[in-house]
């Protein structure tokens, strides 16, 4: 049975909106901002985790800074009886950053950072014996990891 949907007030969309753009702030800083209490902004928090409507604190990191030049977009299509085959060799490569089960003529879209393209071959020369692959070679990234409307 599906979990209750939340409704958001205006306070939880600004901790959400504020920790969104620095999941590092301090608590005094981030109560100093929706105009809270530490120990009410504390507890909001809290309740936010609880109800599973925050489900973690990350880092982000920029591959290109580990030499990481090329981020590629990879579809993949199991040839028949290799699904389960073709899922677990892209679970076991670490390369593979990203990967959707989809609907349609693909069954997964991937993603993976390359230093350079000669990795390519490489990296799905092993699918080739279970797959059909279609890549494109991502040109920037106007939108990454926006967050879902809040409202």
């Amino acid at each position: 049975m599906p979990k209750e949907i939340k409704q958001l007030d205006e306070t939880a969309c600004k901790i959400l909106e504020i920790l969104e753009r620095d999941a590092r702030i301090s608590i005094s800083e981030l109560a100093s901002r929706i105009g809270l209490s530490a120990p009410s902004t504390t507890e909001r928090v809290r309740k936010l985790e609880q109800d599973g409507i925050i489900t973690g604190f990350t880092v982000e990191i920029n591959p290109k800074a580990l030499g990481y030049i090329l981020e590629a977009i990879v579809r993949v299509k199991p040839s028949p009886g290799n699904l389960h085959v073709v899922e677990q060799l892209i679970l076991n490569e670490p390369r593979f950053t990203s990967c959707d089960k989809v609907t349609g003529e693909d069954c997964f879209v991937t993603r993976i950072y390359l230093k350079d393209v000669s990795e390519l071959d490489d990296l799905l020369d092993p699918l080739h014996e279970k797959a059909m692959t279609n890549t494109s070679i991502v040109k920037a990234s106007p939108i990454k990891n926006r967050m879902v409307p809040l409202r």
